[in-house]
């Protein structure tokens, strides 16, 4: 009998590559056209707000796919969840590729995202599944520094197909992308949920998981607070590719450096706060991300307010940028670590409050038009303020009052 222990062992060392790697649908989705969809725009002769409609139903969809899949793959695994999901990544970022009109393309993009988010919510759920203590924080901080990789390297990408290929050729790449992750996942995810784990019972169930998790106020608190602090994010992912290029001249070219730079900024940042939300403060990380996140906000106000310089601009959209992801693996780690036995549906929640609020304030940044920054500063000034008052739900005393450390997190102690 051939012993299978190397193979399994080849497999367990590549899962965690495999599941940061899921975690870039949502942002290459969301990044890698950018620096084209004003010419996207031009070509489809649609509104500045209909073209970002494009964004808008992209993050509805990585919202909603998330809600579905968390739930299935608690009750049927995570890998046949996970190649279906793939499998339809690939096809709908296709057909986003041969849209003829500004409303096809808009409905393929809310496939493309409900296939899209399944990849993540899978990398969540899975490294529940296997991390516990300080390795599930660290595995957090880990999923925001890839999604800030990603994010760097979408725009940066975009920008250099795009001086060769049309938006739809990025569009092509991203089914290309599909593709390989869709090879990686056949060849080394093994299921990290066994049959004994998984939930049983129908729909009536799954209404059930949720009505546990939004009554434990942490993780209302904890998720309410992502979501505000994604639509942040979102906005500015939306606005900043009018803000620059058509307010402040960019090229494309350089709009994907000033936007790789932040990224950076969002990578490096989300990496430090794994560290020291768990040698530090889960709180206290979380606060100072929230501080930062609204000074970066509070710049883009008053720069719709008053005319800034573009050094201005640039450091607002850093901050902002990166004080969302020190928030980011605190946040995720209060929200999953105690539900190891529905971490999909809890994720799924997570998903949809970041990527759901992200889809809803997205359009509001163009209401002006494509050369007021105003409705930006309003839009993300007004988030971060409701991001900090829902962490006050996180932080009052909900099954047990003692704070969370590295050492407790995952093993059943609550704030």
């Amino acid at each position: 009998m051939t012993d299978s222990r190397p193979a399994l062992a080849i497999h367990r060392r590549a899962l965690p590559t495999l599941l940061l790697l899921l975690t870039v649908f949502g942002p290459i989705s969301m990044d890698l056209y950018l620096p084209a969809l004003p010419a996207l725009t031009r070509e489809l002769g649609a509104a500045t707000s209909v073209a970002q409609l494009t964004v808008t139903a992209c993050l509805f969809g990585l919202a909603a796919g998330q809600l579905i899949a968390g739930p299935l793959s608690d009750r049927y695994g995570r890998r046949g969840i996970l190649v279906v999901g793939i499998i339809a990544y690939i096809a709908t970022s296709a057909l986003c590729a041969v849209s003829p009109s500004i409303e096809l393309l808009i409905v393929a993009r809310v496939v493309q995202g409900l296939a899209g988010g399944v990849g993540i919510v899978i990398a969540n759920a899975a490294g529940r599944d296997v991390y516990s203590g300080g390795e599930l924080i660290r595995f957090y901080g880990r999923l925001t520094v890839v999604g800030g990789f990603a994010a760097i390297v979408g725009p940066l990408l975009g920008g250099l197909l795009n001086t060769t290929v049309d938006w739809r050729g990025l569009f092509v790449f991203l089914a290309a992308a599909g593709a390989g992750i869709l090879i990686a996942t056949l060849l080394l995810f093994t299921e990290t949920l066994p049959a004994s784990r998984r939930t049983i019972g129908g729909f009536a169930h799954t209404l059930r998981d949720f009505r546990t998790l939004l009554a434990d106020r942490v993780f209302l608190g904890a998720v309410l607070n992502q979501g505000f602090l994604y639509a942040a994010l979102f906005a500015y992912l939306a606005g900043a590719t009018f803000v620059l290029q058509d307010i402040y001249g960019l090229t494309p070219q350089w709009y994907a450096a000033a936007f790789g730079l932040n990224s950076a900024g969002f990578m490096v940042f989300g990496y430090l706060a794994g560290r020291t939300a768990e040698s530090w403060s889960i709180a206290g990380t979380l606060t100072t991300g929230l501080v930062v996140a609204g000074l970066g906000a509070v710049g883009l106000l008053l720069s719709g307010i008053t005319p800034m310089p573009l050094w201005v601009i640039f450091l607002s959209l850093f901050a902002l940028a990166s004080g969302v992801a020190i928030t980011s693996p605190p946040a995720t780690t209060l929200a999953l670590s105690e539900y190891p036995d529905i971490a999909g549906t809890a994720s799924s929640l997570l998903g949809m409050f970041r990527f759901g609020f992200g889809g809803i304030a997205a359009p509001l940044v163009g209401i002006a038009g494509a050369l007021s920054i105003l409705p930006l500063g309003i839009v993300t000034t007004g988030a971060v303020a409701l991001g900090a008052l829902s962490f006050t739900r996180a932080r009052t005393p909900g099954r047990g009052a003692a704070a969370p450390t590295a050492a407790t997190i995952g093993h059943g102690v609550r704030i």
